[in-house]
C-alpha cells in the first residue's frame, strides 16, 4: 500500500513545533520519511497558498527537493499550487509545478479539478490566510494541468475536494485525457468544513463513483486523524492508500511527521501489509518517466 505524508502544508509552529519550515527542514524530513516507509512525499514552502498574484516560487522547492533526489533518485514528490487567486492565469498560477515537471524532480504534478470554499472550520471561524476564497479551476484549467502533465510525462495528484471535483476527473478520464500515473486523492473534512465527512458510507460513496476507471485512490482527513478516526483502515480494507502529515493533522495532540507515518505503517501490519516504496508504488501507479531525470 503507498503511504504519502504531507509535511507542512499551511500548519505554523505555533500549532506543532514539530512542523518543518525551511528548505533544509523539508529535506531532512522528506528523507526520513521515505527511509522509514513513504512513498509519497508533499510539502509546501513558506508562501501562503493565498496570494496576490497566484505565483509561488520555485526556488525553494528546487533547495528542498535536489538533495532528496539526489540521494532517493526515484522518490516520488509534488508541491502545492496558488489558490484564491481569482482572474490569474493557470499558465501563472501552475508554473512552478510545471518548471518541476520539466526538470524531472519528484515525477509527480498536481492537479484540482474544481473550485471549493476551503477556509471555514468546526468553531465558525475563517483563518485570515483564506479570505481571497474561493479557491477557483475552471474546467479550461482542469484540462490544462492534465495537458501539460501528459506532455511532460508525469504523474498527476488529482485532489478530490467535493463530489463534483472526482465527477470531472472521472469524466476527462473516460475521454482519455487523463494520464498516467494518476492517483486520486480524496480530501474528506475534519476540523475543516468542506466536502463529505470521513465515514463509511462517505467514502462508499466516492467509491462506487471511482470503481468503473480503475483510478488508485487514497484517503486523507484534513483537520482530523485520518488512522485515529478509522478513515484509512476501511480504505486499506477496500484496497486504497492513505495520507498522513502535519498538514491534514488535527485535534489535541502535537505529534510529528514521523509519529503519524508510524502509526500508518502499524495499522498496515495489523492487516498483514507493508508500505509500498517509491519504486514499487511508480510502478504500482504506472508512473512514466526516469526516476531523477528528465522526463
Amino acid at each position: 500500500m503507498v503511504i504519502e505524508v504531507a509535511l507542512n502544508g499551511a500548519t505554523a509552529r505555533e500549532q506543532n513545533p514539530h512542523v518543518p519550515r525551511s528548505p533544509a527542514e523539508i529535506t531532512r524530513e522528506a528523507l526520513a520519511c521515505l527511509d522509514a516507509g513513504a512513498a509519497i512525499v508533499h510539502n509546501h514552502h513558506d508562501d501562503p497558498m493565498f496570494t496576490v498574484s497566484g505565483v509561488h516560487a520555485v526556488e525553494p522547492y528546487l533547495e528542498a527537493w535536489e538533495p532528496v533526489v539526489a540521494a532517493r533518485p526515484d522518490a516520488l514528490l509534488y508541491p502545492t499550487m496558488g489558490a484564491g487567486a481569482r482572474g490569474i492565469a493557470i499558465e501563472d498560477r501552475w508554473a512552478h509545478v510545471e518548471e518541476l515537471a520539466r526538470r524531472g524532480l519528484g515525477g509527480m504534478t498536481l492537479v484540482d479539478p474544481g473550485s471549493v470554499n476551503v477556509g471555514l472550520t468546526s468553531d465558525g471561524t475563517v483563518p485570515a490566510a483564506a479570505a481571497p476564497g474561493p479557491y477557483q479551476n475552471s474546467f479550461a484549467d482542469t484540462e490544462y494541468m492534465f495537458a501539460r502533465s501528459a506532455a511532460l510525462r508525469a504523474a498527476p495528484s488529482i485532489s478530490v475536494f467535493e463530489p463534483g471535483f472526482l465527477r470531472t476527473a472521472l469524466t476527462l478520464h473516460r475521454h482519455g485525457r487523463v494520464p498516467p500515473g494518476a492517483i486520486v486523492k480524496l480530501y474528506f473534512g475534519g476540523s475543516l468544513e468542506f466536502g463529505l465527512p470521513p465515514t463509511e458510507r462517505a467514502l462508499d460513496a466516492y467509491l462506487e463513483m471511482l470503481a468503473p476507471s480503475g483510478l488508485p485512490w487514497s484517503v486523507a482527513v484534513l483537520g482530523g486523524d485520518v488512522v485515529g478516526c478509522g478513515l484509512a483502515r476501511l480504505a486499506l480494507e477496500r484496497g486504497g492508500h492513505v495520507r498522513v502529515g502535519l498538514e491534514d493533522h488535527g485535534g489535541g495532540r502535537r505529534p510529528s511527521n514521523a509519529e503519524l507515518l508510524d502509526e500508518a505503517v502499524a495499522l498496515l501490519a495489523t492487516l498483514g501489509r507493508r508500505p509500498a516504496t517509491s519504486a514499487e508504488a511508480r510502478e504500482m501507479l504506472g508512473v512514466p518517466g526516469s526516476p531523477g531525470g528528465r522526463p
